[in-house]
């Protein structure tokens, strides 16, 4: 059904038809171009490709693909006149507000999909196109919740599917130099990691007024999982990451970046131990400041790691004036040889003077052909992408039990492989979150 703009949008059946192609697609029977990504493709043939979520960084994303020369087969965005510009950049594409439709009547021509929606909708869109055997590239932090987070790696495993999520800084050749340097001793044996961010994202108080819905903007599709409030611009289109119903504030915005850098290099998984302080917690909104203390076991030879995150501070607590650079955002690894220091685009050594004439490892991690080229590759050929959900989900997971210790205002000890907390039941309430008419969603 179309409205009188011609956008397609329906309610009525959507998650009754949706399921039905689902069981038809895990089953092999319907004659899509590919079930379970196990078909390649070859370098010169396109990918159908949908995006949900098209404004903002979804339009940016949209213009990454639009440059690895794909066939962009469908567009999905709730906001009908905000998603004008990328309806624009591919007027051929079919473009719907509800992504349970456009996966429900394109199925056949997409291939891939990849979701810029914000956080509270990654999961429920990430997971229904991989029911449906579809690729997936999701921005971070890749999910809402510590156990959607689980459900898509194994889903992930299960269906051996190309997965990436979007940390495209991974991509960039600065890490690849210090994971190298980290690897190979340059700093030691590492047993600290300072991580900070000066971000902030907080929602403040709920608003109390009702202004009208924009034009053009479907509310109840924005909610999508989360609980019923009135539309309010405190929330859409850009502070919605201040709200705990809908994101996590500028840690889990940031962490996923920042940490990805120390996970890589030190090969981190899942923490045993997290401890969080920050403001007095508010049900509503995220805090604006937030220290996160996360202790890793040892891993092989490699022993235990502590690794401190502070966000909404321009330094961590031990800053320590004419040692560490004053760059601003970064990290900062300490290794019983000396430290190493690093953000986005750079790296140094310290003490400077201790490193003077100092020549690094020859380079052993190939540059990266592109962020959005690997998982393209990946999609056509089968080949692992390095931001994969097995590696992405176990960071996102480490990243939101920050958020659970502080929220549950206590030390948790985390058991990853039942994902329990042992020594805090109650923290567990945080784990997981309950969906708004979940038959709908999940």
């Amino acid at each position: 059904m179309k409205n009188s703009k011609g956008v397609r949008v329906s309610k009525c059946r959507t998650r009754r038809d949706f399921l039905k192609t689902s069981a038809l697609a895990a089953a092999g029977l319907w004659s899509g171009r590919r079930v379970w990504g196990n078909a390649k493709l070859s370098a010169n043939e396109k990918l159908g490709i949908a995006v949900i979520g098209v404004c903002g960084q979804g339009n940016w994303n949209l213009e990454q693909l639009i440059g690895t020369n794909q066939a962009i087969v469908a567009l999905c965005d709730v906001d009908e006149k905000r998603s004008a510009k990328a309806r624009a950049r591919v007027p051929e594409a079919s473009f719907y507000v509800d992504f349970r439709r456009m996966l429900d009547e394109r199925h056949k021509d997409i291939d891939a999909v990849l979701i810029a929606t914000p956080d509270h909708t990654h999961a429920v869109a990430t997971m229904a196109a991989m029911r449906l055997g579809k690729h997936v590239y999701c921005e971070k932090p890749l999910t809402h919740s510590v156990w959607e987070a689980r459900q898509l790696i194994e889903m992930a495993r299960k269906t051996k599917l190309a997965t990436q999520m979007g940390t495209q800084i991974h991509a960039g050749s600065n890490y690849r130099r210090v994971v190298e340097l980290i690897q190979t001793g340059a700093i030691g044996t590492v047993r600290e990691v300072l991580v900070w961010c000066s971000r902030v994202w907080s929602g403040g108080k709920r608003p109390t007024d009702t202004p009208p819905v924009p034009e053009g903007l479907h509310w109840d599709l924005w909610l999508g999982p989360a609980p019923e409030r009135p539309y309010h611009p405190a929330y859409a289109p850009a502070a919605w990451r201040g709200w705990w119903d809908f994101g996590g504030g500028a840690h889990t915005d940031m962490a996923c970046h920042y940490m990805d850098l120390a996970h890589w290099a030190l090969d981190l998984r899942h923490p045993v131990v997290i401890e969080a302080e920050g403001p007095p917690v508010d049900p509503e909104s995220a805090p604006a400041k937030l220290t996160v203390r996360y202790e890793y076991p040892a891993r092989g030879k490699q022993p235990p790691v502590k690794l401190t995150w502070s966000v909404g501070s321009k330094h961590p607590d031990k800053y320590v004036e004419g040692v560490m650079p004053n760059w601003g955002d970064g990290l900062l690894f300490i290794g019983d040889k000396g430290m190493l220091a690093a953000d986005y685009g750079r790296y140094q050594l310290l003490p400077e003077k201790e490193f003077a004439g100092f020549q690094p490892p020859e380079p052993f991690i190939p540059e990266s052909i592109g962020h959005h080229a690997e998982w393209i590759k990946a999609c056509k050929e089968g080949t692992p992408t390095l931001c994969n959900f097995e590696y992405s989900g176990a960071l996102t997971e480490t990243v939101l039990l920050g958020n659970v210790a502080y929220r549950s205002g206590s030390r948790i000890e985390w058991d990853a492989e039942h994902m329990r907390i042992p020594n805090n039941s109650r923290a567990e309430q945080f784990l997981r979150r309950e969906y708004r008419n979940a038959s709908e969603w999940w």
